[in-house]
């Protein structure tokens, strides 16, 4: 009787996790939709913004981008990635973790939302085989906007990915050199069910869930 009892416990704890890793998903698709409304109705990065996105092969969408450090700097943030076909259609999210860290004459703290609309395919392989861990080896040119960055702008026009940001801090843009962007298969499993590679989720559209009707719809405004 007792080991029938420890199995049933098993198996709702179990059951407990399970809803509560799909619940994380969908509340971070939801802080996607809110990120991109915020940033689409700043009045310094609607127009860049609208104008990146109707022309974008890509856009990856971090929430909540944490920096902070005293002389040793750390990053990270989790988003997502969609892709959009050669016909418009934007493909389910795959879901991102952003880390980073680095050595030098820092402090300070910034907890941001950005927007990485990625416009060749260059720039989209970058990111989904974490190029960016190599810093400028990269070989991908990103151009920010926000945050004190909009200086950049103007010198990064047909850069492969444009980085939009709103922060509250003392650090400023939302660079990508040096960061690692790692797939959260456990997310993607949870949000769409069995184990789907971003390949199966971006290129192949093998799975997808139409609780990011909304976010699709925000992007293709």
């Amino acid at each position: 009787m007792r080991r029938l009892i420890a199995a049933m416990m098993l198996t709702l704890l179990g059951w407990t996790a399970h809803a509560q890793g799909v619940t994380d998903q969908t509340m971070m698709v939801g802080k996607a939709v809110t990120t991109v409304e915020r940033l689409k109705a700043d009045a310094n990065l609607s127009k860049p913004l609208a104008d990146a996105l109707a022309r974008a092969r890509a856009v990856l969408v971090i929430p909540d981008l944490v920096k902070g450090g005293f002389i040793l700097g750390a990053q990270y943030g989790t988003g997502v990635l969609l892709a959009r076909s050669p016909d418009g259609r934007w493909s389910g999210p795959a879901f991102y973790s952003i880390a980073a860290g680095s050595v030098g004459l820092q402090i300070g703290l910034q907890d941001a939302e950005a927007v990485y609309v990625i416009m060749s395919e260059g720039g989209l392989r970058a990111v989904v085989d974490n190029q960016f861990k190599a810093g400028a080896g990269a070989g991908v040119a990103v151009a920010t906007f926000g945050a004190g960055a909009e200086a950049n702008t103007t010198t990064n026009i047909g850069a492969d990915i444009y980085a939009f940001s709103r922060a509250v801090g003392l650090y400023g843009g939302a660079a990508l050199d040096g960061a690692g962007i790692l797939a959260r298969h456990s997310w993607n499993a949870a949000y769409y069910g069995g184990n789907p590679t971003p390949e199966d989720i971006l290129f192949h559209r093998g799975v997808d869930n139409r609780q990011a009707d909304r976010l699709r719809e925000m992007l293709s405004r």
